[in-house]
This record gives C-alpha cells, structure tokens and sequence, in this order.
C-alpha cells in the first residue's frame, strides 16, 4: 500500500525503453572488447619498433641539447640587456614604430631592411609593411650561432659595438637560415 491507501503497481518500463537497455546490455561489452583489443595492438605495435622508439629517444634527447644551446647562446634573451648599447637604441626605435609583433627581417648584400607594420594596425594592414630601419653591412650582421649544430627558429643582429637583438623567425629553416648556410658553405 502506499501513502493515502492506495494500490501499489509494479513499475512500468516502456518498450523503447526496454529495447533500448538491451542494446546497451548486449553491445556495451562489445565496445569494451574492441577498444581492449585496440589498446593491445597498440602496445604490441610499440614493443615490436624499436626503430620508432630510438627515433623518438634521439628526437626527444635532440630537442633537449637544442634547447641548452639556446640556454648557452642566450638566444633565449631578446637581447644583451643593454638599453645605452646600439641593440637597446634599436630595439625602443623598432618597437616604438609600431606595437604589432609581426616584423620582417630581408638581407641584401650590402644592409639589413627591417620592415614593420603602420602604426595602428586595422584588419588586413598587418600584411602591409614600411621600412623602419636601414642597417649597413658595416654596422651590424645577421648571424646563426646554432648554424649547422641544431635546427632552430632564432637568428641574431650582431652590432658593431658587439652588442645583439634576438629575432625569432615564423619557421626554423627559414629562407635566412638558408642563406646563411650557402654562404657559410661558399666561404668554407
């Protein structure tokens, strides 16, 4: 009996229901089984390459030593940290041209063109770039300290006054990088 005497009535469960629950009973252990066996032959893939495994050792173990000799080299570093050296000058120039991050850094034979976007940048005005510093050969170089040790995606602008600025490029083998190593090649 329930509350207020009446009858009380076994539960009703409805056929959609019903089927439904059988579905679930008869296929939820399939899909356990099948993601099991899955799982399995992935275990079983890795443990039988050990070609892939000494691959991913020496990948990971490559990036290690890549990111000490950034650490080493101070590419790390934006730049040397002296704001009165000709890299600190430059650097509040450059960035005092425009605030956006994207940059473009071209070598021509006899100067370095740094290029920036305008001011105040606006949809689609990032693309649009103005030259904002003309470097002579003679007042500073492009150079890879990690040329042919370790791909990377840093580069630096050495000063005549010894002092450097870090540039960071979109891809680690960039066309520069590039450059730099045919000329590395044609010097050798």
């Amino acid at each position: 009996m329930a509350a207020g005497g009446a009858p009380v009535r076994p539960a009703f469960i409805r056929p959609l229901g019903m089927l439904g629950a059988a579905l679930v009973a008869v296929l939820w252990p399939v899909g356990a089984l099948f993601a099991l066996l899955a799982s399995l032959e992935d275990m079983a893939e890795w443990l039988l390459s050990s070609k892939v495994r000494a691959r991913a050792r020496a990948r990971a173990l490559d990036e290690e030593e890549r990111k000490k000799a950034i650490t080493a080299h101070a590419l790390d570093q934006l730049f040397d940290g002296d704001w009165t050296a000709t890299a600190g000058q430059f650097l509040l120039r450059w960035y005092g041209h425009s605030s956006h991050p994207k940059r473009l850094l071209v070598l021509t034979p006899d100067r370095i063109v740094l290029a920036a976007p305008p001011k105040r940048v606006s949809v689609r005005q990032a693309e649009r770039m103005v030259v904002v510093a003309e470097l002579p050969a003679s007042e500073a170089r492009v150079e890879d300290p990690l040329l042919g040790v370790h791909r990377s995606d840093r580069l630096r602008i050495v000063f005549a006054d010894g002092s450097w600025l870090t540039v960071i490029t979109d891809e680690e083998r960039s066309e520069i990088h590039k450059h730099l190593m045919r000329r590395l090649r044609t010097v050798s």
